[in-house]
């Protein structure tokens, strides 16, 4: 299949155009900054690829809008992956051997893994935004994550459920892909060291729709509480089917059903759902009520998976320091410096999800925050240091 390819570049005289700034500005500007964004812009998991793609790109025009990092526009080169690993290394080479880019960012753990080895070979840095397999805190020296892996929110949930739920046996349900398999493990490990019993333990296909062998098998398991640990695609689909089954049981997921969508696809079989999300929400800090507002006003409707949207929106303030780092200290902006101001700064202050330390393990560590769907709508039930 021919790879698909998107390019945008923000140039200088687009941003100058959308703010009615005129040739003066144009003719002083400095040399452009430049950072690659690979991510799925069509295929099934485009729905949430291109609205953090958005969010990524009004944050470059929001940067830019304000002088850019210390007078120099920021350029973000965007390309479509499709969330598919061959298309992710074809992507990453481009970025790499073609545009030239110091630091690019991706998500999606089986795209991120893949490319993983290019910016190793190439000490290009590749920041993980929004992909949570634990397995890409070891992905090299040039691969990091922004975003907190899943042995953050699991074990959250896994805790919420055995220490204030008080439930003891718990059924696991999973994707059989990295995502799955790691994030079923990680929910196993916790809630059995903490004293509960996993009493059934089912991967179902990732291109299947018809889930019943795997359901039936939890059916007949009896547990206190069922954890899925799949995609925002088949979600809706796995939980819809459970309750065709009669299953009444509580269910938990991840940061992957913090989704106004899985609400509107599941209408009454959502109610009870518990989720996580590792970004604050519209309550927790009023620059979200401000950016789902921006939304509205542009798409109207709110974004897919707003916590993934608000770590992309952070991502091109980060890069920006990272090169205020460099132009600072007089560094040249190349992938080993951009690396070595990473680890450098390491303390982040980002407009959308608060502070984040990157670690010297390749981890970042974050709030969780749990809910649960009532009345149609994601309710606050905890918080999880």
């Amino acid at each position: 299949m021919k790879p698909l390819r998107r390019t945008l570049i923000l140039s200088a005289a687009v941003i100058a155009a959308s703010f009615g700034l005129g040739g003066q500005v144009l003719a002083q500007a400095k040399e452009p900054l430049r950072f690659g964004l690979a991510m799925p812009l069509t295929g099934s998991q485009a729905l949430f690829g291109a609205d953090q793609a958005k969010a990524a790109q009004w944050a470059v025009e929001d940067i830019n809008a304000k002088g850019g990092i210390d007078g120099h526009k920021l350029e973000m080169i965007l390309l479509d992956t499709q969330a598919d690993p061959r298309l992710g290394i074809n992507a990453v080479n481009r970025l790499v051997n073609v545009d030239k880019v110091p630091v690019f960012g991706t998500a999606w753990s089986a795209v991120v893994k893949a490319v993983a080895p290019i910016a190793n070979r190439s000490e290009v840095l590749a920041l993980s935004v929004g992909a949570n397999s634990p397995e890409i805190a070891k992905l090299g020296d040039y691969v990091y994550t922004t975003y907190p892996l899943a042995d953050v929110d699991v074990v959250a949930q896994a805790r919420y459920a055995r220490e204030t739920l008080k439930k003891e046996r718990a059924a696991v349900l999973y994707i059989h892909n990295d995502s799955g398999v790691e994030g079923a493990k990680i929910y196993r490990d916790a809630f059995e060291k903490m004293g509960g019993k996993v009493v059934s333990y089912e991967a179902y296909d990732a291109q299947s729709t018809d889930y019943t062998g795997a359901l039936l098998k939890v059916r007949t398991s009896n547990a206190d509480i069922i954890h899925i640990q799949g995609l925002v695609s088949d979600l809706p689909q796995v939980i819809a089917q459970l309750r065709q089954l009669g299953l009444k049981q509580p269910i938990s997921t991840y940061s992957a059903g913090y989704n106004p969508k899985i609400i509107a696809q599941l209408g009454a079989a959502a109610e009870g759902l518990l989720v996580s999300a590792l970004a604050p929400s519209a309550e927790q800090n009023p620059r979200i009520a401000e950016f789902v507002e921006r939304w509205k006003k542009a798409e109207n409707r709110i974004p897919n998976g707003l916590p993934y949207t608000q770590y992309l929106y952070d991502m091109p303030y980060l890069i920006g320091e990272l090169y205020g780092h460099l132009l600072k200290t007089k560094q040249p902006l190349t992938g080993p410096n951009m690396r070595k101001a990473l680890v450098e700064v390491a303390n982040f202050d980002l407009p959308m999800t608060g502070k984040l330390t990157v670690g010297a393990d390749h981890r970042v560590n974050k709030p969780v925050y749990l809910f649960e769907v009532k009345g149609g709508q994601f309710v606050p039930v905890a918080t999880v240091q």
